[in-house]
């Protein structure tokens, strides 16, 4: 395999979101679709990585190194097209040879099986290949006019387009895979002379092959190329990404009870022979081991399930989460950087956060971790086989050694020792008489 570069152009304003946000960091699965585009060039071990910004792009400046640390930033100023955006990128390329990818911020669902078919083919000689994709309604599109032997001859616009080649549904996508000495060469050739005084990328085309190189054409689904430039088409991109993922994971061992209602982060990891229920929500972060079930209506994120671990329903695992092997919290429960050993049930109405809990411990209903001062925070540690009393309430900083029990309502505000039972509530009294004069005090 040659060397590979790539260029995302993300300079649009993206108007039509909107937005305060710039249109490339509007999220899909949690990640901004510049992430997305920056993820697969990571996948297709990319070594050189640039990306285009324009002169309000500041906010995509301070976003892109949580991103992607490895990438580069041009500036495109002022916007004169996308072939001129590629020129501001050029320096990034200073000394490189192989296959450079044009890729865009707003059009965030290609895969890396495309996109290799288009490097491979620069591999083989092409000096360019234009992605192509056939959608329902080719009306508006630009249309790729191929020869015979399926080399590209035109990219013709819509409205410049004669009858027959309105006929054509083969459109551009806007994707391009060049060889750099192609490049390189004809770049600097484009003229500005339309309509709009902007240097188009799609030029290139007709340059390079009036050079002698040859212009190619792939192919990919209308719904890998999808370009996002509204609400709506944010949630149908979304749309897409879900359906994708939700396929690859059933069809690698998992088992979904209602996969439209499950939704899932662009990092989620869920082993074989797991089982998810419905309305259940991935936030980033998630990794779920082999044979964990998540029961209806959970909501995790940044948390790890070990094997044969259990959640929900109605659970809520937040950052810091993991669940140890046949470990299992129920109904309501919430935690929050939570460490549970091996075989630990926490079964209902609970608030776990800031904890340390040893193997084989038993959490009664409505236990609270009280973690939380009004300033700072603080661990809880829970040793192993300890059984924790209903309604316990825990004022960390505190530690209930291995075998320790808690007496049901009480407020633990000293450790226990080993296999000692700590209770602290108040003695009980009963008024005899006290109701019934409550009662007749307020006539009834």
């Amino acid at each position: 395999m040659s060397a590979l570069a790539v260029i995302v152009l993300a300079a649009g304003h993206g108007s039509r979101m909107r937005s305060e946000t710039p249109k490339v960091l509007h999220k899909i699965a949690h990640l901004p679709m510049l992430g997305h585009c920056l993820r697969v060039a990571r996948r297709l071990d990319a070594e050189r990585l640039g990306v285009v910004i324009g002169a309000g792009g500041e906010k995509v400046r301070t976003a892109l190194p949580a991103l992607d640390e490895r990438a580069e930033i041009a500036v495109q100023d002022p916007p004169q097209g996308t072939g001129d955006a590629v020129r501001q990128a050029m320096p990034l390329l200073d000394g490189f040879e192989g296959t450079v990818l044009v890729l865009y911020g707003d059009t965030p669902l290609l895969t890396e099986e495309t996109l290799r078919r288009m490097t491979r083919r620069i591999e083989d000689g092409a000096g360019l290949v234009v992605l192509g994709f056939e959608p329902q309604d080719p009306g508006p599109y630009g249309r790729l006019i191929t020869n015979e032997a399926g080399e590209l001859q035109h990219i013709r616009e819509a409205k410049d387009a004669s009858p027959e080649e309105l006929a054509v549904r083969l459109c551009n996508s806007g994707v391009m895979a060049f060889d750099s000495n192609y490049l390189a060469s004809e770049l600097p050739k484009l003229q500005n002379d339309n309509a709009n005084e902007e240097y188009y990328l799609t030029d290139l085309a007709g340059l390079i092959r009036e050079a002698g190189g040859r212009v190619l054409v792939e192919t990919a689904p209308e719904d890998e190329v999808l370009g996002v430039n509204n609400r709506v088409e944010l949630a149908e991109a979304e749309r897409i990404f879900q359906d994708r993922r939700r396929r690859e994971l059933m069809e690698a061992g998992v088992t979904m009870s209602d996969p439209r209602s499950v939704y899932l982060a662009y990092d989620t990891e869920i082993a074989p022979d797991c089982v998810i229920g419905q309305n259940v929500v991935f936030g980033p972060g998630v990794r779920l081991e082999r044979g964990v079930e998540v029961k209806p209506f959970s909501h995790l994120e940044g948390a790890v399930m070990e094997e044969a671990s259990a959640a929900g329903p109605f659970a809520r695992l937040r950052q810091g989460t993991k669940l140890g092997p046949k470990s299992a919290i129920g109904n309501f429960v919430e935690t929050k950087k939570a460490v549970l050993g091996e075989g630990v049930k926490a079964g209902h109405l609970t608030y776990l956060g800031d904890v340390e809990i040893g193997a084989g411990t038993n959490v009664g209903a409505g236990t609270i971790t009280c973690n939380y001062d009004g300033y700072g925070k603080y661990k809880t540690t829970i040793g192993a086989n300890c059984f924790i009393g209903s309604s316990t309430m825990l004022v960390a900083p505190v530690t209930i050694a291995d075998g320790g029990f808690t007496g049901s309502g009480s407020v633990i505000t000293r450790n226990v020792e080993a296999d000692a039972l700590g209770v602290a509530r108040g003695k009980q009294r009963n008024i005899e008489g006290w109701a019934a004069a409550f009662r007749q005090k307020n006539g009834k």
